[in-house]
């Protein structure tokens, strides 16, 4: 008896829990779209974390509590090469420079961002990629 297979068809990637799982298991894309989906949650609560009215600690609390869980989900089987550490620590430097603000440069007395070793002064929790490793 021969069955018909035309029912079936080969899919490259989908959704399951909100994670992209793919036939070549690349972690590479997965990180990618906790990536993206990181503006989307920051946007909702930017005007929190830009707010002179906040305190720097209730701000960090807020980001750890809301942003941190949206792009650290599903991380447990996460396999981080070089690339995919540097691209979640840019983007949270990002979140932290908005929450830190600029810095009034000592000689020139000019405003400008804050260097990734004056974050990392500032910010004396663990880093993304500590917190998955």
């Amino acid at each position: 008896m021969k069955t018909d297979n035309s029912c079936f068809e080969r899919v490259e990637e989908f959704k399951y829990f909100g994670t992209a799982l793919t036939n070549q298991s690349f972690i590479q894309e997965e990180i990618k779209s906790r990536l993206n989906s990181r503006p989307a949650c920051y946007h909702s609560v930017q005007n929190l974390l830009s707010s002179s009215l906040l305190s720097r600690n209730l701000k960090i609390k807020r980001c750890r509590t809301i942003i941190l869980p949206v792009v650290l989900y599903g991380c447990e089987t996460w396999l981080l090469t070089m690339r995919e550490e540097r691209r979640l620590r840019v983007s949270e430097n990002r979140v932290l420079r908005r929450i830190f603000g600029p810095k009034r440069d000592e000689v020139t007395g000019e405003w400008r961002k804050l260097y990734n070793e004056g974050l990392n002064d500032l910010y004396c929790s663990l880093n993304v990629v500590r917190v998955i490793k």
